[in-house]
């Protein structure tokens, strides 16, 4: 009989087994007995004419090596001491003085654990160090690949492996497994979060509010910079577009800053709407704009819409209901210098568009053909913003501008329907009472949750819409197709989706 050591002592259990023929693909070990004045090193015994064991899945070997203890599972209250844990690690000896060089050449193989050291002083010789290699990686000397062991060559260091016992405790491990260990086996694990300066945004499931102070409490220990987490617990009010939180652990300042876009903004999160999600979305509106141009920000709140156009240089009228938006709004104006740029305004948007719109439009659109700039009115209110669409019908009287200088919406709304795409346009087209077939675009934003999407319609306000007493009929409108803003392929047929990347 033989003894064979579980892999690099994932398991304490001894296995004894028959004696196995050289052709099978298992691998024995030895164990040396020679390292009495380190314990916790053993080197792994010599292959005796056998083949290697191939390399296989961790989770086969053993996915649990770098699980939290079982005993932690259904933990309410964060106990850190309850997460010790000792695991074998395979090791690599080198001397000290070509420690950096190796590691450069060893980065594929080489252990990456939260708050563990890779290069650890050798308990038996002071001018070699220990290099901590990925069990999963590593199974033998065979798992180093030519250009590894080619280094090890040039260096002088032998491939032979030894394995190290290392305790792991709470700060080694990574907030994703912390949470599967402790929460009950087979529910969803909450890992990530929105970060809005200091503060770290969840929204918890039902079966996760149990352990919501203890999911807070991982979020703060394990984030650099998170002084804070809150969890949603009602939806986004439609009036004014902020929602009811509480705080789960840290600070109750809500008072934070962040930068987005290289642009800086200051806010009250429990009395604003913020969505770090939306980034690459305030920058492709701004990517449409020119200088010169005009922007009508309806719904603008703290400004990531309009203070980036303001910087390139566009007019820009920004309105919000909510007072405290329109506080921080004007705030980052002048954070970000653009104070002498932007026009503020505290109104419902109906009235903002009845209103300062309605009276800026009448002075642009009668200028000179020269001096028109390309207007643009951006309308994010997903739930409700398509509504607002019916202030534009009659808005202007007199003589229509010519078709191209109409104004171009950025209208943000939900679907949850299967072709989302013909959804939000068939909603517009019922507001608005014109068909947008032809001219008109829709992109995808995001998806908020399972079977619903948030997406932007563009489109020209038609003239049988924007002006009194034209008499036009849909049949026989004869806008011409939106003009391409920088926004890919001409529009035509049924609108086209595209994705942020």
């Amino acid at each position: 009989m033989r003894i064979l050591w579980k892999l690099f002592g994932f398991s304490r259990r001894l296995l004894q087994v028959e004696w196995c023929h050289p052709s099978e693909s298992i691998l024995l070990f030895t164990l040396v007995p020679r390292l009495r004045k380190a314990p916790s090193v053993f080197l792994l015994g010599q292959r005796q004419g056998l083949s290697a064991m191939p390399e296989i899945e961790a989770s086969v070997r053993d996915s649990d090596l770098f699980s939290p203890p079982s005993d932690v599972r259904g933990m309410r209250e964060l106990d850190r001491t309850a997460f010790k844990k000792t695991v074998s690690i395979p090791v690599l000896k080198a001397r000290k003085e070509v420690v950096n060089r190796l590691m450069r050449a060893l980065r594929r193989v080489a252990l990456q654990r939260p708050g563990i050291k890779r290069v650890m002083e050798d308990p038996q010789d002071e001018d070699s160090r220990l290099i901590m290699l990925d069990p999963y990686r590593m199974l033998t000397a065979d798992s180093f690949d030519k250009a590894e062991l080619g280094a090890l060559k040039e260096l002088d260091v032998s491939p032979q492996l030894s394995h190290y016992n290392l305790e792991l405790t709470y700060e080694n491990f990574k907030s994703e497994e912390i949470l599967k260990a402790v929460l009950p086996e087979g529910q969803d694990v909450t890992s990530g979060f929105s970060r809005v300066g200091h503060i770290a945004h969840l929204n918890l499931r039902d079966h996760q509010l149990p352990f919501k102070q203890l999911i807070g409490q991982v979020m703060v220990d394990k984030n650099p910079g998170i002084t804070s987490a809150v969890n949603k617990t009602s939806n986004i009010d439609s009036t004014y577009r902020n929602f009811q939180m509480e705080v789960l652990c840290g600070e109750e300042n809500m008072l934070t800053k962040v930068r987005e876009n290289n642009y800086t903004y200051e806010f009250d999160f429990s009395k604003v709407y913020w969505n770090p999600r939306l980034s690459t979305e305030h920058g492709r509106i701004t990517e449409l704009l020119n200088p010169g141009d005009v922007l009508f920000d309806v719904f603008a709140g703290v400004g990531p819409f309009a203070i980036p156009a303001a910087r390139k240089n566009c007019t820009v009228f920004a309105n919000d209901l909510n007072p405290e938006s329109h506080k921080w709004l004007l705030h980052n104006c002048k954070l970000n210098k653009v104070d002498q740029k932007v026009k503020v305004f505290n109104m419902d948007g109906k009235d903002f568009i009845q209103g300062p719109v309605r009276e800026e439009l009448t002075l642009r659109l009668g200028l000179s053909a020269e001096a028109k700039p390309s207007v643009h009115i951006v309308m994010n209110l997903p739930a409700k913003a398509i509504e607002f669409l019916s202030v534009f019908r009659s808005l202007l009287d007199g003589q229509p501008c010519s078709t191209e200088l109409l104004p171009t919406v950025h209208c943000y709304c939900f679907s949850k329907d299967s072709n989302p795409a013909k959804d939000v346009r068939q909603q517009a087209e019922a507001v608005l009472g014109v068909s947008l077939e032809t001219s008109s675009s829709v992109h995808l934003v995001r998806n908020v949750a399972p079977n619903k999407e948030m997406l932007c319609i563009t489109f020209q306000i038609p003239t049988a819409t924007l002006y009194r007493n034209q008499g036009l009929s849909l049949q026989n409108d004869q806008e011409p197709p939106l003009k391409r803003q920088k926004m890919g392929d001409p529009f035509s047929g049924e609108p086209q989706i595209a994705s942020d990347s």
